[in-house]
């Protein structure tokens, strides 16, 4: 693959100096720090925070790379996947000129990121069944487009994209960089493309610590990607983007991957029961299939749907505005008390 990352990133980034923070030049734990104009005291806390951060995440991506089997060179850590989508945008399009390609219905932070950063947005819908449209999504890349984002389990759909599809697409699209939204992956069989780095530099992969992790409120996401690129990204993000506190936190988790193993298959159980639960209710005309930790679910009046669970206090996500999710809402798997509460108002409401 003639794959060049010097023609692909904004030509005044290539030469930018990037911000040198007191922790840059010195890594070392031992020592006095009279460098970076800390409060010496501490902090009005049991525990002491009055000390930047690592602002590379050192300990973390060692860690990580084990678990991910990859090497902590090709490791980004953002804060959740929202920093590394703003991030690979701005590294890689001038506001104005270029595009990118999004896949609707999909995850809408793609098309918001690129709106803020005034890049232009082509949409090629996925096909009925939510799979790629590969002819047109290849007919559609110009000189222009830098980025296609794939999301694979797909948001709001819950469905695997095809991996053939997925790497025609890496194939013919050699002047710009695929990005694999891989935040559900934990739920399914499907391998993750972190895998075949080594094998397409035109690829970056994003995985996060807020689902099958259970650390949504640390706001802690992943970005994989050959060395090159990391590198970029680290050029240009924040100094200290990830907080000390999100960093201790997830060094005392990230060993504990038998919790993450549990609830994947806790919460895989649980989303084949409610399937079939929500299978035997008339108002409910289509349940998606899903490899993630949601089901799409198509009801005959959707909004009406929505609003009698919000007057219950239950909160489920509206997607019938989102193209080809008419009438539907997206349920999140919940405990198994969760779910039976909510097919006993549902039950109710079809009554």
């Amino acid at each position: 693959m003639s794959f060049n990352i010097q023609q692909i990133v904004r030509k005044h980034i290539l030469s930018l100096a990037p911000y040198s923070s007191a922790r840059d030049e010195y890594t070392g734990k031992e020592g006095i720090f009279l460098d970076a104009n800390e409060n010496p005291i501490g902090s009005a806390t049991p525990e002491n925070w009055n000390r930047y951060p690592d602002p590379y995440q050192f300990a973390i991506k060692e860690k990580l790379a084990a678990i991910k089997a990859c090497r902590p060179s090709q490791i980004f850590l953002g804060n959740g996947s929202d920093e590394p989508i703003d991030l690979i945008i701005r590294l890689t399009c001038e506001p104005k000129e270029d595009n990118i390609i999004i896949l609707p219905p999909t995850y809408g932070m793609y098309e918001v990121s690129a709106s803020v950063n005034n890049v232009q947005i082509q949409k090629i819908d996925l096909t009925e069944d939510y799979q790629l449209d590969t002819d047109a999504i290849i007919e559609a890349i110009n000189q222009k487009t830098k980025l296609i984002f794939i999301c694979s389990p797909n948001n709001p759909t819950g469905n695997i994209i095809n991996r053939e599809a997925i790497l025609s697409i890496i194939d013919n699209f050699e002047h710009g960089i695929v990005v694999i939204d891989e935040a559900y992956n934990d739920f399914s069989d499907e391998p993750s493309f972190i895998q075949e780095l080594d094998n397409f530099p035109n690829v970056m992969v994003l995985q996060t610590f807020s689902k099958a992790w259970g650390l949504a409120a640390l706001r802690l996401g992943m970005a994989f990607a050959n060395e090159e690129l990391i590198k970029l990204l680290n050029k240009i993000k924040y100094p200290y983007n990830i907080n000390g506190l999100t960093q201790k936190l997830l060094i005392e988790n990230i060993d504990n991957t038998d919790f993450v193993k549990n609830s994947v298959n806790t919460l895989n159980h649980n989303r084949q029961l409610l399937a079939e639960e929500l299978s035997g209710l008339s108002i409910v005309e289509k349940i998606f299939p899903s490899d993630a930790n949601f089901l799409l679910v198509k009801f005959q009046d959707a909004k009406a749907v929505f609003d009698y669970l919000i007057e219950q206090k239950t909160i489920v996500r509206d997607r019938s505005k989102v193209k080809l999710c008419d009438n539907s809402l997206r349920i999140s798997i919940g405990t198994s008390e969760e779910n039976q509460h909510l097919m006993t108002l549902l039950k109710a409401y079809q009554q």
